[in-house]
């Protein structure tokens, strides 16, 4: 197959030549050395893949492209896809050790109006504060509690 677009092409390039008037000096022309180059007794076949084929581009060949379009089309689907999911779930840990990081704060603060709370309310700071406030009608009672039995 290649060989016969080859052929063709170098036809095409014959044809141009014998339209042109002038003639060439004694440098052998493109078309010459191609002509030169291309055997016909190549024995590989045109579907074989080699890595010289490979590494010459040849295998980007519009042939092979067309048939493989739709696999490199879902290469690509794919591939987006695995990225977009792989930013998403970048922002979302970032959220979290962030949402996380405000959390240990909020527990900090928390614990400290705790502590705070329990330290004013203790029963010897009342009493220091029921001392020192001179305004205040409250007193500190000497004897125990007694306890009232009711009857049902």
């Amino acid at each position: 197959m290649a060989q016969e677009d080859i052929e063709k092409k170098m036809a095409g390039m014959e044809a141009a030549e014998q339209q042109e008037e002038q003639p060439k000096a004694q440098q052998p022309s493109a078309f010459e050395q191609i002509r030169n180059n291309v055997s016909e007794d190549d024995d590989a076949p045109v579907s074989s893949m080699s890595l010289r084929k490979i590494l010459g581009g040849d295998i980007l060949s519009a042939q092979m492209v067309r048939k493989q379009v739709s696999l490199l089309l879902l290469i690509v689907l794919f591939i987006t896809v695995s990225v977009a999911f792989r930013y998403q779930c970048q922002q979302d840990e970032l959220k979290i050790s962030k949402l996380e990081q405000e959390l240990v704060d909020i527990k900090y603060k928390a614990l400290s109006s705790s502590s705070n709370l329990t330290e004013r309310c203790r029963e010897s700071r009342l009493l220091e504060a029921l001392r020192q406030g001179k305004d205040s009608v409250l007193q500190i009672t000497n004897q125990p509690p007694y306890i009232i039995n009711v009857g049902e």
